[in-house]
C-alpha cells in the first residue's frame, strides 16, 4: 500500500465557509486548517479519499491534479473516489468546471456517496458548508455508487461505516492490505490535536458522539498499528500508531 497526501494548502475559513490561503492572510479570523485528500494505491486500486476544495494554483490548475502529475499518475488511473460527506471542502475537486459545464476530474473512477448524507444536504439549502452548484452537477454523473447501508465492505480491502458526528451521515473508511491499515476518520478526526484534548466541538452536528468515537478509534489504532489520515492537520498528514 502506498499513501500519497494531496495537500491543497493551509487555509483559514470564516463563519460563512469562505476559504483563504493562510500564508497570504495571516491576520484573517476563522478556523485554521489544511485541506488534504489522500490517494491510496493498492494492488487492485487507485483510491482517492475525498477530493478537496478544487483549489487552483496561480496557473489556474487544480493543486491535486498538479501533485498527481508530479507523481506520474494520470487522473484516468483513479479507480475509486470515496466521499466521507458532502461539504464543499471535501468534494469540489471531484469535478472540473469548463466553459461547457462540469466534467469529471477522474473519468474512470466509481464515486461512492452515502445517499442519506445527500438527502441531508438538500434539506439544508442555503447552508454555506455545501456548494449546491457542484452537488447538483455531481449527482448527475453516471458512475456514482449510491451507498445506503450503515456499514459494509466495498471490496476485500475497503471497509466503510456511517458514524455521524461531524455531519449526521458522515462515513469513515478503513483500507487494509497485507496487514497494513489506513484509517480515515474524516472530520471526526481531522487533526492530531483532536486526540490530545477530549472536546465535543460545537461545529459538529453531534460533538459528543464524535468525541466518543475518537476515544474508541485511538485505542483501536494503538492495538492495530493503524496509519491515521489527517485531512485538516496543518503540519501532519499521516499519524502512525
Amino acid at each position: 500500500m502506498k499513501i500519497i497526501p494531496l495537500k491543497e494548502g493551509n487555509f483559514v475559513a470564516d463563519k460563512f465557509k469562505n476559504f483563504k490561503i493562510l500564508e497570504e492572510n495571516p491576520e484573517a479570523k476563522g478556523v485554521k486548517m489544511s485541506i488534504q485528500p489522500f490517494l491510496i494505491i493498492t494492488q487492485n486500486d487507485y483510491i482517492l479519499v475525498d477530493t478537496g476544495f478544487g483549489w487552483k494554483n496561480p496557473e489556474h490548475k487544480m493543486v491535486i491534479n498538479k501533485i498527481l502529475q508530479e507523481e506520474n499518475i494520470l487522473n484516468s488511473q483513479i479507480t475509486k473516489v470515496l466521499l466521507s460527506h458532502l461539504h464543499k471542502d471535501h468534494i469540489n475537486g471531484t469535478l472540473l468546471k469548463t466553459k461547457h459545464g462540469f466534467e469529471p476530474n477522474f473519468p474512470n473512477a466509481k464515486i461512492y456517496i452515502q445517499k442519506r448524507e445527500l438527502d441531508f444536504a438538500f434539506q439544508n439549502r442555503g447552508n454555506p458548508s455545501f456548494d449546491f452548484e457542484i452537488l447538483e452537477a455531481l449527482i448527475q454523473q453516471p458512475n456514482i455508487i449510491w451507498m445506503e447501508d450503515d456499514q459494509g465492505k466495498i471490496n476485500d480491502e475497503i471497509y466503510y461505516e456511517v458514524v455521524g458526528g461531524h455531519s449526521p451521515f458522515m462515513q469513515i473508511f478503513k483500507i487494509t492490505e497485507n496487514n497494513e491499515t489506513a484509517f480515515y476518520g474524516a472530520d471526526d478526526l481531522p487533526q492530531e490535536s483532536y486526540l490530545k484534548y477530549h472536546v465535543a466541538y460545537k461545529s459538529d452536528f453531534d460533538g459528543k458522539k464524535a468525541m466518543q468515537l475518537r476515544i474508541e478509534w485511538q485505542k483501536e489504532a494503538i492495538e492495530n498499528n493503524w496509519k491515521v489520515l489527517l485531512y485538516h492537520d496543518l503540519e501532519k498528514s499521516i499519524l502512525q500508531f
